[in-house]
């Protein structure tokens, strides 16, 4: 067949060839730190494929596969190093020898491994550390009788013994890339080593062997906190809880085996194992580790607990709310993943350029190795030499890893204060940008109605007795502003209310000890002709501000007004400062009436302010932003603002610690609901970007200044692997300064 589907976690086309490295590419696609690949389903191959390290090798077993008749689907994990392959069982064996004709060896499984299978062998530097000891040894026996046949016969050995020891995965993945026509690492190792070899240089091809591989270990290790920084989310989760059983018991159980609906008791200190709802109890809980809010939030019955937060205070039981494979800590995980295979601008600018540079080289270390001594006259050991110092120079790893374990940090950093980037496109992106649109509702504001203000009209009564008329009508009621005003005036005795009833549109009323009253709005205060002059200037004032009155009244007189509105956020205005700061205009877009949304957007500090959108009008108004130019996002609640937000150049969802619709719909999802969280997200994005070309000023710099030593005899083949080991190393620790960037 032509082409295989494209799966979900692909990342290069099966037509693109990139040059790269074994540990470079490692480094990118283990930092997820978990297999993504679900359970095998019957028609369905799984596969276990150790030496699959990268998107460049994904595309040579799916070039491998494409003539395979049968087969519906490819799913790659390369975290996991599995692949899934969805095609009949009598295609199996051929799938399989088409991978082992291109190098890789594979063993079936019956299920995703339930480890992290990527987690680093300890004892893997052991045997190219051995390999360097006999490469040494080769060395020493070379210098020791240089002139006697026997002597460089052992040494010659010696020498094949320590690169069989740390090469001959190097030579087999080599081999099958020439026999391929292609050239990366892999290839420009092999040839490197077994030309030094050819040529005589055999303790020094012995030598870069050994010391390319342990550079390869080190690397990989390097790395290792980029792909912790991920790993440690799912260490946040514990792997049991106790489960309250029929007879009232409480039973230890592993968390994967919980269902919903069953009650979980947390005591202080400990670990939410899942999401739930508290049924029983009272505490602080740190929720830091998933949304990133610095301080601990009180909770009570009815509120909703995450997995991986940390129980501080009380005793806690709650209700399992979503299984252990859905809570909101896993779907950060999944997303966090996902986000890491897609690859940003800047690294699928690196890989074509890589794709480039490399036969580049090898083309040029060919002509030197040709041309040198045909016309200018060079010895041919010195013109080989040359060339063969110039392949190892080659050698990508230090650009090609330079990107992905920048945009990891990146990722992992913002996940850690509950900021959820769903793609590096989106972290390099968020940069540009000049212009946030930003809803009023729940993304300015907090959302729900609180009291804001009081005020008693009732002359001769006294203020306690009104109010606790007042917080008896309007805890009666389940209207959002009587809600607001119960909360709001809280206090400990409510009189019975008898007769109670609501007046749709209108409000409620009800009788206490033998009076009449009613709780309602400036409408049905008119309507009962108690509205006068003074009164209605003030209602007038309050609905200027934005402001929901609900109002008092016996069947005389108005006795009290309080005003119901949707306050700002504390955070609010720090944000837009923020924004100001970086150079981007904050713009309000809002289905509030007017007067409300300039009320917010004064005290927000927004001058662009634009009322009465309907969805599609908002969605208008972001085409007219992003049309003047301005790379524009849209921050919203991820539900009415879906269109909006779809169509910003990144879309902004405020999560409510993870809902599964704010996921969905936005690039970029606020754990917390914190506005403070898009000028960081802006920030972390333009220290990415700089570090990303600081890598590959360093990567490219070094290997220009190598290549010129080499080119004027200047260079050996030692000091190319230690030149191309340090700048890879420099471009990881500089990458993973991004993990310790301040708030």
């Amino acid at each position: 067949m032509s082409s295989l589907p494209e799966s979900k976690n692909s990342n290069v086309h099966p037509g693109e060839r990139r040059g790269g490295c074994d540990a470079a590419c490692r480094s990118h696609v283990e930092a997820s730190g978990q297999s993504g690949v679900q359970k095998t389903t019957a028609g369905e191959l799984l596969l276990r494929i150790p030496a699959m390290d990268c998107p460049t090798e994904e595309g040579e077993i799916r070039r491998a596969l494409e003539p395979i008749s049968g087969i519906r689907r490819l799913s790659f994990d390369l975290a996991g190093r599995t692949l899934s392959v969805d095609a009949p069982p009598d295609a199996w064996s051929g799938i399989e020898a088409a991978i082992k004709q291109v190098g890789f060896d594979s063993e079936r499984l019956a299920e995703p491994p339930d480890v992290d299978t990527t987690a680093p062998n300890r004892n893997a530097f052991l045997q190219p550390m051995v390999a360097l000891l006999v490469a040494i040894v080769a060395e020493a026996v070379a210098y020791a009788a240089p002139e006697i046949l026997a002597w460089k016969l052992a040494g010659m050995a010696i020498a094949g013994l320590a690169i069989a020891l740390s090469g001959l995965a190097v030579f087999k993945k080599g081999l099958a890339a020439i026999l391929r026509g292609q050239l990366n690492i892999n290839a420009l190792m092999s040839v490197a080593v077994t030309g030094a070899f050819v040529i005589g240089q055999w303790p020094e091809a012995a030598m870069v062997m050994s010391l390319y591989s342990i550079a390869e270990l080190i690397e990989a290790r390097a790395v290792d906190r980029a792909r912790n920084a991920i790993r440690n989310l799912l260490e946040l989760s514990p792997q049991q809880a106790e489960v309250r059983q029929s007879n009232g018991a409480w039973l230890s159980v592993p968390a994967k085996d919980i269902q919903v609906g069953q009650i979980v008791r947390v005591r202080p200190g400990e670990r939410f194992a899942l999401d739930g709802k508290v049924t029983a109890g009272n505490s602080a809980v740190d929720q830091s580790p998933v949304t990133g809010e610095s301080m601990p939030v009180e909770k009570e019955p009815g509120d909703d607990v995450f997995a991986g937060t940390i129980n501080q205070s009380g005793a806690l039981e709650f209700e399992v709310t979503a299984p252990a494979g859905d809570t909101v800590l896993a779907r950060i995980i999944h997303a966090v993943e996902e986000a890491q295979g897609s690859r940003a601008p800047t690294q699928r600018f690196v890989d074509r350029f890589a794709a480039i540079y490399t036969p580049g080289v090898f083309i040029l270390a060919l002509g030197i190795a040709l041309v040198g001594p045909l016309v200018l006259g060079w010895p041919w050991m010195a013109s080989f030499y040359k060339a063969l110092v110039m392949l190892v120079i080659a050698c990508p790893c230090a650009l090609v890893i330079s990107t992905p374990v920048t945009v990891v940090s990146g990722l992992a950093a913002a996940a850690r204060r509950g900021i959820l980037i769903k793609g590096g496109a989106y972290l390099e992106e968020a940069r540009k940008l000049k212009a946030v649109a930003l809803d009023k509702t729940g993304t300015v504001t907090e959302g729900r109605p609180k009291l804001v203000a009081q005020l008693i009209l009732g002359k001769g009564r006294p203020e306690l007795d009104v109010l606790h008329i007042a917080f008896a009508l309007a805890g009666r009621s389940d209207h959002p502003v009587s809600k607001a005003v119960a909360t709001g005036l809280a206090l400990l005795e409510q009189p019975e209310v008898q007769d109670f009833g609501a007046e749709p549109g209108r409000g409620v009323h009800g009788t206490i000890s033998g009076h009449d009253y009613v709780l309602g709005n400036h409408r049905w205060i008119h309507e009962r002709g108690q509205c006068s002059p003074e009164l209605e200037a003030l209602l007038v004032e309050h609905e200027r501000q934005g402001r929901t009155v609900a109002i008092l009244a016996d069947q005389k007189a108005v006795l009290a007004i309080f005003a119901v509105a949707d306050t700002i956020k504390a955070s609010s205005q720090e944000a837009i400062g923020e924004m100001r700061h970086l150079g981007v205009t904050p713009v309000m877009l809002t289905g509030d009436n007017p007067d409300t949304a300039a009320s917010i957007a004064a005290l927000a500090g927004i001058q662009d302010v634009r009322a009465n959108l309907l969805p599609q009008e908002k969605l208008d108004a972001i085409r007219a932003l992003a049309g003047a130019g301005h790379p524009v996002a849209m921050v919203g609640d991820g539900i009415n603002d879906a269109p909006a937000l779809a169509t910003a150049d990144i879309g902004f969802a405020m999560g409510s610690a993870g809902t599964h619709t704010a996921m969905e719909a936005a690039d970029v999802v606020i754990m917390n609901d914190d506005l403070r969280r898009v000028p960081e997200t802006i920030r972390l994005s333009r220290q990415t970007h700089a570090v990303l070309w600081q890598n590959i000023s360093l990567a490219l710099g070094i290997k220009f200044v190598f290549l010129l030593l080499a080119i004027f005899d200047s260079a050996t083949m030692w000091m190319a692997v230690f030149a191309d080991m340090g700048a890879s190393l420099l471009v990881v620790f500089n990458g993973l300064r991004l993990l310790r960037v301040r708030k």
